[in-house]
């Protein structure tokens, strides 16, 4: 089993990856030293609804995860885009406005990671491929078969990378 900050209190985290079309979330809990998995899925849209519609789905999905769950924080990725897609930079900034807009609603502070640090609290390198990061995640949490899809696997790394450099204070 792997062990790390054992002497912290206990918490449970809420991993979110944004996206338009696929929202990944996971669920974990950091518990003396031990981190176990909750639960982990997606929230998804369809290209046909507005950007209204998909925006409320996305909120609701959130809200209802979080009132199941109850997490202590809620980690997400910092928006990163090549400057040749703005207007995926835009998309998915929308799409993080509502999760940024959902934690602020339920209360839940909200932590926010460059996924340099992502990738190097899980792989102690920033430049790790998404391969090499569900096969680390697979094993962090005893998940015996691949994580599909990668929206679950980058949420879940951004809630254990959250455990693993998180500090006694919120």
């Amino acid at each position: 089993m792997f062990l790390f900050n054992e002497n912290l209190p206990p918490i449970r985290i809420l991993g979110v990856d944004p996206g338009l079309r696929v929202t990944g979330y996971g669920v974990v809990d950091h518990r003396q030293g031990r981190l176990s998995l909750v639960e982990a899925g997606v929230i998804r849209t369809r290209s046909s609804q507005s950007i209204a519609e998909r925006l409320r789905i996305i909120h609701e999905g959130l809200s209802d995860l979080i009132k199941e769950t109850e997490p202590g924080v809620l980690a997400l990725e910092k928006l990163y885009s090549d400057y040749r897609h703005p207007t995926t930079a835009i998309l998915m900034g929308h799409a993080r406005g509502v999760i940024c807009l959902t934690a602020g609603e339920t209360g839940i502070p909200l932590a926010n990671l460059p996924s340099t640090r992502v990738k190097k609290a899980i792989l102690s390198h920033g430049h790790a491929g998404k391969d090499q990061i569900g096969r680390a995640i697979q094993g962090m949490l005893d998940i015996k078969h691949p994580i599909r899809p990668a929206d679950v696997t980058d949420a879940l790394a951004v809630a254990v990378s959250y455990a693993l450099t998180r500090k006694k204070e919120l």
